[in-house]
């Protein structure tokens, strides 16, 4: 909280026009991510399963943004109103384009309550996440990156290699969903390269104002991240993987680099 107030407290004029800029690129990015696959769906250029994949892969990776602010609070900001969004998105909204929304991307689980219960999990995860890093460590924002980015494009590119090439079961009856070893497997995988370019970028090359990392120490960050975020993936049930995923893994590896 000290660090953020110190930015507050040194925070110009050229500072706010510089963090509207980004503002306007983060909404502007997030609306299009959403808008395009909606539109394509709505014609039936693509199902409803394809545009909820792309928005759930392309919408999430604003999240690269956020270290870039020099006022990170404005990510928090923008995280809680789409998260607003994303709930009032139902099948009985007042408003066109949330009920369009709704209808684009619903899944037939969600049929029952009417709302985009993933995507808000999803939504929740990422504000929760940012919140937490930008008012306590906000010169640690990759461990909140790469959580969220397992859960955006790990968990895609595993779910696809499960359905398509998944032999060998993992039975686990409470989690709803079948895993595979193959599928788990993909995850850690895929999780480990894209936990080893984060802290990397942010915290080995360093372009902004992180905490530097050794290459060791991304090494070992980068591993204990997706073991640990694979797992909690195979226990996870999956009406909440979206939000226990990014959130207990972060929350995980931050506490264990505080120890070590």
């Amino acid at each position: 909280m000290q660090k953020l107030l110190m930015i507050i407290a040194d925070y110009t004029l050229s500072n706010v026009l510089y963090d509207l800029v980004l503002v306007g690129i983060a909404y502007g990015y997030v609306l299009l991510s959403i808008a395009i696959p909606v539109s394509l769906q709505k014609k039936n250029l693509i199902s409803k399963f394809q545009a909820r994949k792309i928005v759930h892969l392309f919408a999430g990776l604003i999240v690269l943004i956020v270290p870039f602010f020099i006022l990170p609070l404005h990510a928090v900001f923008i995280a809680l109103s789409l998260t607003v969004l994303v709930f009032f998105s139902s099948r009985n909204s007042s408003v066109k384009q949330l009920k369009a929304l709704y209808e684009s991307i619903g899944e037939e689980a969600e049929e029952r309550s009417g709302r985009l219960e993933g995507p808000f999990f999803y939504s929740v995860s990422i504000t929760l996440l940012i919140a937490i890093f930008v008012l306590f460590a906000p010169d640690r924002l990759y461990f909140p990156i790469c959580g969220i980015l397992i859960m955006i494009i790990s968990d895609t590119i595993a779910s696809a290699v499960c359905k398509k090439y998944g032999k060998m079961k993992i039975n686990i009856s409470y989690t709803r969903t079948q895993r595979t070893v193959e599928g788990s497997f993909t995850f850690f995988v895929s999780a480990s390269l894209l936990c080893f370019a984060t802290f990397s970028y942010f915290g080995l090359l360093n372009p902004i104002n992180q905490y530097a990392l050794t290459f060791n120490t991304v090494i070992v960050y980068s591993l204990i991240t997706a073991g640990v975020g694979t797992l909690i993936e195979l226990l996870s049930p999956s009406a909440i993987d979206d939000l226990t995923v990014p959130v207990a893994t972060t929350l995980v590896v931050a506490m264990l680099s505080l120890i070590g």
